[in-house]
């Protein structure tokens, strides 16, 4: 149990443009850091998915796409952009549900989400003509920069990438874990007493959900800092992957 958690934001990486060895810049970001070295045994890096996509050459280029009359029709009927349509229909491991200028989908890695995570802000240069997909293998993605920051640091840092998703039911989006290395993505209280005593029998925390979401606190969404150190909270050591976070289809009441 944490009893004092901080996020702190990491400052200096610059636009990311395809190419750059984002894993190195990351390290070397948090090496230039005031305040955070030396990294302690509670410390878990968050990095938005936007510079990992980035990065890795996850972007489309949308004068290239020509959309299908179905995106044409959705897109004039809810003031969308047909081409965005176009790709994320493509994108699209199945499309769970197309109404209200809204597009949810089921990505090629198991999420459901708006859009299928295809994303026209803060793309940088090219905005408005310019999107960025999810990154092909978040959790490797999360590897490498584990790697990079355990070479340059000498310590085995968890990390978690993390994107803005929105949630059934509710207003809002907030930040999830989309790829992790180094940590157990849940923590399941199945079987253990709660304060009073009573066995609980369905509660798992999304332990990487919650981090992600304290870092989204000083991410923003404007200010241009996608890293974010948080430190104090209570997580388990692991080699788990972000698919255990996924529900399995025998368990979805809504498929």
């Amino acid at each position: 149990m944490a009893d004092r958690v901080e996020s702190v934001a990491i400052d200096g990486l610059g636009e990311i443009v395809p190419g750059d060895d984002l894993p190195t810049l990351i390290a070397n970001a948090l090496a230039a850091t005031t305040g955070v070295l030396p990294l302690r045994d509670d410390d878990v890096l968050v990095v938005t998915q936007k510079v990992v996509s980035k990065a890795e050459g996850a972007i489309v280029d949308l004068t290239t796409i020509e959309p299908r009359p179905e995106a044409v029709e959705y897109a004039q009927r809810y003031d969308r952009d047909a081409r965005q349509v176009e790709l994320v229909l493509r994108e699209a491991k199945r499309v769970v549900r197309m109404d209200n200028g809204v597009v949810i989908t089921e990505t090629p890695h198991g999420f459901i989400c708006a859009n299928g995570g295809i994303d026209a802000s803060n793309v940088g240069p090219g905005s408005g003509d310019v999107v960025t997909l999810l990154p092909k293998d978040p959790d490797a993605s999360a590897d490498r920069i584990r790697a990079a920051v355990r070479d340059r640091l000498g310590r085995d840092l968890p990390v978690i990438v993390s994107d803005s998703f929105g949630r059934p039911w509710r207003f809002g989006i907030v930040d999830v874990a989309i790829g992790v290395s180094g940590i157990e993505p849940l923590q399941d209280l199945r079987g253990t007493p709660d304060a009073d005593g009573r066995v609980m029998k369905s509660t798992i925390r999304a332990v990487v959900d919650e981090i992600a979401s304290a870092a989204e606190l000083v991410f923003g969404k404007t200010a241009r800092r996608p890293i974010a150190l948080v430190r104090g909270a209570a997580f388990h050591r692991g080699e788990g992957r972000i698919r255990d976070v996924i529900m399995p289809v025998e368990m979805d009441l809504f498929r």
